[in-house]
């Protein structure tokens, strides 16, 4: 079998390392970003956020705001447009109420968190918008608030929305309730399964909400023109499902709205909604000027989405010889003040490291007073893993098998049922954890008093969708590559690679830029790692367009069929005349003397995406008199299928271990009992920082994608979910007590070592 060491040897572009191609602008301050943009007569907006998690709007008076002398536009819920109580979809989510995507970017009979937007202005400063907003009189009739899985689910819990019924599988779904849905994922007989078990395993697990934590805040700026049409600039993940949020919030064409994407300062899933970018539009259309807005960090905190916290109950039945015969799950997910938790994403990956014959996960997305959550890097595995790993490191102690090969020996692999019904194509589970057992950091002694070493698996789907891309040859034998995928995280210089490769030519030739909605075709956002597969291949097929039609050029200036002209390594030659050849550059130069400009395109949305493996080893030392963890060492491995860029996936995989440690032990939002968000600055929401880890050993394994001409697996996202359970694990590892509730703060972890106990095993 050829690995994928041996066949990238044959690529020349593909597995390289080159400059970003917007590096030399990120670096100098030259790219532009959403809060930069400068129009003439700009005007400034600000937002009225309300200072309940829960609240009736009995009334909004905007009378004394609208008189200021310096407020030129006020908007509340009434100036939206009136939508159906219906499924809608904007951009690649699907909503369980169009209502509800417009009651998140302005209230209309609710407050459902604390920072909900209620009204917002437009003003010649923003001082004086600020000052506006304390004009405006909204009369509240306050509720009690649900801040938890747990609370919101209880029986008398206040409802956060009358019409809700719980859509799932029951014949009578259940009314007058905070459960918004459920899913379930069930292959074979799980009492069967753990009827055979020789030992059994049940733990429950809570983790808490925690936010993305990009660096820039969210912002957008609007132009409204008199012939009806509106510009926005933003820093999004995707401008075409802000364009089409846009459009389904306010009631206009998709056709009237032009989005122009800005660089972007991070997203992690948390930019794919919008939350100003209609404000600024509406309030444009009112007073005829531009207007700008930008959140502030408080704001981004509380009212832009975060992932959701959880509770997970996870059983497992094992035979002594360590085979997994079951597997239940039972998962409550917050989805904040709106349905849509990550459970999905959950339910889909936490099992699939392994081949489980019996499995029955039971998921609930459930509403609370919290903001709207959003995705967070492969959104919702991570929970489940460090429920999953977490129980099989238990299950490997008490069976006293190496955890590495407790998992080998359950491995999924190629052919395998996944819990979501997707059988696997080529995965690359046990190369990622072969790769694992045979790292020098696995087997490394570890010497010192309560220190401990821990290990786990992790997977991620992974995603495509639509990409349209178009290339054209410069008369300097250069391309000008025209995309619709945003580009976050390096992927601009990763899709020219695949250009330039399949063209023969440097990477330094192609031109890349993110062009705005009327310019490209409709491409979906910048998540699910989908850029470098789906934009990759729209890439791909561009540069055979090309090849094409350079051929054909070729074949017009040497007077033969383009049957008679091979195109190879950048050049053309003649078959059955050595002498006739010409580089790509010397043809590019007479493309307007046969026939003019040659141009590459295509649309795209493929299939053949292939899941992320990925694996962590930490080791920590833990301060029995604080309970402070310190993070020792950390080596994480991943799948990448192919590598397209090294330095970028060793990249993505340093920073999602990075936020997963944060996840584990530092961060979480710390909520009063009335729904307030108490630690919304970076002062208090605790993030680690370049003190608090130690540099990320990244190991890329390569098992190539069948998917893909170059084998590429997203990388974006699978090494945000093994370290949760991989340091809960290290942390036993050290001083023998298991934390299934995150994060692992110092206080915590503290009281466990002085007053808590293992959870207990029965065996059967």
């Amino acid at each position: 079998m050829t690995t994928a060491t041996e066949t990238r040897k044959s690529y020349k572009v593909v597995g390289t390392r080159p400059i970003r191609h917007d590096g030399v602008d990120k670096v100098t301050g030259k790219a532009l970003y959403g809060a930069d943009v400068r129009l003439q007569g700009m005007l400034y907006g600000k937002v009225l956020r309300s200072p309940h998690a829960h609240a009736v709007i009995k009334s909004i008076d905007t009378s004394r705001a609208e008189s200021h002398p310096d407020v030129r536009a006020v908007a509340t819920a009434a100036d939206l447009a009136e939508v159906s109580d219906t499924l809608a979809e904007v951009g690649e989510d699907m909503y369980t109420s169009l209502k509800y995507v417009r009651d998140n970017v302005l209230a209309s009979d609710k407050a459902l968190y604390k920072g909900h937007a209620i009204a917002a202005v437009a003003a010649a400063s923003p001082h004086a918008a600020e000052e506006a907003l304390s004009l405006i009189d909204v009369s509240y009739d306050v509720l009690p608030a649900v801040t938890d899985v747990e609370s919101a689910m209880a029986p008398g819990a206040p409802i956060l929305h009358d019409h809700i019924t719980t859509t799932g599988f029951d014949d009578e779904p259940a009314v007058g309730t905070n459960v918004a849905a459920r899913h379930l994922f069930e292959l074979g007989d799980v009492d069967e399964g753990f009827a055979r078990a020789d030992l059994v395993v049940e733990r429950e697990f809570r983790t808490s909400t925690v936010h993305q934590g990009y660096i820039e805040p969210q912002n957008g700026t609007a132009w409204w023109t008199p012939d009806g049409g509106v510009t926005i600039w933003c820093s999004s993940q995707g401008h075409f499902g802000i364009r089409d949020s846009v459009s389904k919030i306010l009631g206009i064409p998709v056709s009237r709205i032009r989005v122009i994407p800005m660089e972007i300062g991070g997203g992690f899933g948390g930019k794919l909604s919008a939350y100003l970018e209609p404000l600024a539009a509406i309030m444009s259309r009112k007073c005829g000027a531009p207007v700008t807005m930008a959140m502030s960090r408080s704001e981004v905190l509380e009212a832009t989405g975060p992932t959701c916290g959880g509770l997970v109950r996870m059983k497992m039945g094992v035979t002594n010889e360590g085979r997994i015969t079951a597997a239940h799950g039972y998962l409550a997910f917050e989805a904040g003040a709106y349905p849509g938790s990550s459970l999905p994403g959950a339910t889909a990956c936490m099992l699939s490291p392994y081949d489980i014959e019996n499995l029955l996960l039971d998921g609930y997305d459930v509403v609370d007073n919290k903001p709207k959550t959003s995705a967070y890097r492969a959104p919702g595995a991570p929970i489940g893993a460090f429920a999953v790993e977490s129980v099989l490191d238990e299950i490997a102690g008490e069976l006293g098998i190496d955890p590495v090969e407790l998992r080998l020996l359950n491995a999924a692999r190629e052919g395998t049922r996944r819990a979501d019904g997707v059988t696997n194509a080529r995965i690359g589970m046990i190369e990622t954890a072969e790769e694992v057992s045979k790292h020098q950091h696995y087997s490394a002694p570890l010497e010192g008093a309560n220190r401990g070493r821990g290990f786990a698996m992790g997977f991620w789907r992974n995603n495509t969708g639509p990409s349209s891309l178009v290339a054209s040859v410069q008369a300097d034998g250069t391309v000008m590559l025209v995309e619709g995928s945003v580009d976050i995280g390096g992927s601009r210089t990763a899709v020219s690679q695949q250009m330039a490769e399949v063209l023969g030519i440097p990477v330094e030739d192609v031109k890349p830029q993110v062009a705005d909605t009327d310019t490209i075709g409709i491409t979906s956002n910048t998540g699910g790692s989908g850029v470098a597969f789906k934009t990759g291949i729209a890439a791909c097929e561009a540069a055979a367009d090309i090849q094409r039609q350079m051929v054909e050029r070729a074949a017009m200036i040497w007077e033969t069929s383009p049957d008679s002209v091979e195109y190879r390594d950048g050049a053309l030659f003649h078959i059955s005349d050595s002498e006739l050849r010409m580089t790509f550059k010397e043809l590019a130069a007479q493309l307007t003397d046969t026939g003019g400009p040659v141009a590459g395109r295509a649309n795209v949305n493929p299939r053949g995406v292939g899941g992320s493996y990925a694996a962590s080893i930490v080791d920590v030392e833990v301060d029995p008199e604080t309970g402070k963890v310190t993070i020792l060492r950390y080596t994480a491995f991943q799948d990448a299928g192919t590598a397209i860029h090294p330095g970028y996936v060793e990249g993505q995989i340093q920073g999602g271990s990075v936020q997963g440690i944060g996840w584990a032990l530092n961060e979480e939002y710390y909520m009063s009992g009335d729904g307030r968000l108490l630690n919304s600055s970076f002062l208090d929401y605790r993030m680690p920082t370049s003190l608090d880890v130690p540099m990320i050993d990244a190991e890329v394994v390569e098992v190539p994608n069948p998917g893909h001409p170059f084998g590429v697996r997203g990388v974006g996202e699978a090494s945000i979910v093994p370290p949760l359970a991989a340091i809960a694990n290290a942390i036993h590892d050290a001083v023998g007590v298991r934390m299934r509730t995150l994060p692992i703060s110092p206080g915590a972890l503290l009281a466990a070592i002085r007053g808590s106990a293992d959870g207990e095993s029965t065996r059967g």
